[in-house]
C-alpha cells in the first residue's frame, strides 16, 4: 500500500511538474512573435526577395525590428532574415547592441547569422524550424560547420595569410586611439 501511494503520488508530481514546465515554456516564447516571424517569412518568400525565412526583434514587449531574407533580391548574400532584422533594430534602437532583446526566427540561424547574434548580444533567441528542417528543402549549411575545423589549406577555399605586417598598422592605432568606443 505505501509503495502504491508513494508512486501514485510521484507520477502525480511529475505530471504536475511537466505539465509546468509546459506552461513556462509558453511564457517564455511568445507564439504571437514567431507567428511574425514565420510571416515574414511568407511575406518575404511570396515577393521573391529571397528564401523562407524571417525574423523579428522584441524588446520590453515590442517589436523593434523586423527581416526576412533578401539574398537574391539584393545580391547580398549576407541578407538573410537574422542579418537584416539585427540591422533594422539597431537602426531603430540607435545602438549597435541588442540588449534586453529576444530573437525569435522562423529557422535556427546559420553559421554567419549565429555569429551575427553573438556580435550583437541579445538575451535570448527562440527559432521554430531546425537545420535538419532547412537541409530537407535545400538550405544545408552542414558544409560551412564542417570547414570551419579544417586548417587552411584543406579549405574548399584555401585561407592563406598575407601583409600581416601592413594589416596590423589599424590595430596599432586603435590600441592607441584614446577616444574610441569599445563593443
Amino acid at each position: 500500500m505505501c509503495n502504491a501511494f508513494n508512486k501514485k503520488f510521484i507520477d502525480e508530481a511529475a505530471h504536475a511538474l511537466s505539465n509546468q514546465n509546459k506552461q513556462n515554456m509558453e511564457k517564455s516564447c511568445n507564439s504571437n512573435f514567431m507567428k511574425q516571424a514565420v510571416d515574414a517569412a511568407i511575406k518575404g518568400m511570396l515577393a521573391n526577395e529571397g528564401g523562407p525565412f524571417g525574423c523579428v526583434i522584441v524588446k520590453d514587449g515590442k517589436v523593434v525590428g523586423v527581416g526576412n531574407n533578401k539574398v537574391t533580391s539584393t545580391n547580398d548574400p549576407t541578407a538573410h532574415a537574422e542579418v537584416t532584422a539585427i540591422r533594422d533594430a539597431c537602426k531603430n534602437l540607435g545602438s549597435f547592441q541588442l540588449d534586453g532583446c529576444t530573437v525569435y526566427t522562423s529557422c535556427e540561424p546559420c553559421p554567419m547569422c549565429l555569429g551575427a547574434i553573438y556580435w550583437a548580444r541579445p538575451d535570448k533567441v527562440y527559432y521554430g524550424s531546425n537545420q535538419e528542417d532547412a537541409a530537407n528543402i535545400g538550405f544545408d549549411d552542414q558544409f560551412i560547420y564542417d570547414e570551419i575545423p579544417l586548417p587552411y589549406e584543406k579549405r574548399s577555399i584555401p585561407f592563406e595569410q598575407c601583409g600581416r605586417d601592413v594589416a596590423l598598422e589599424p590595430f596599432n592605432m586603435w590600441a592607441e586611439k584614446e577616444d574610441k568606443t569599445e563593443y
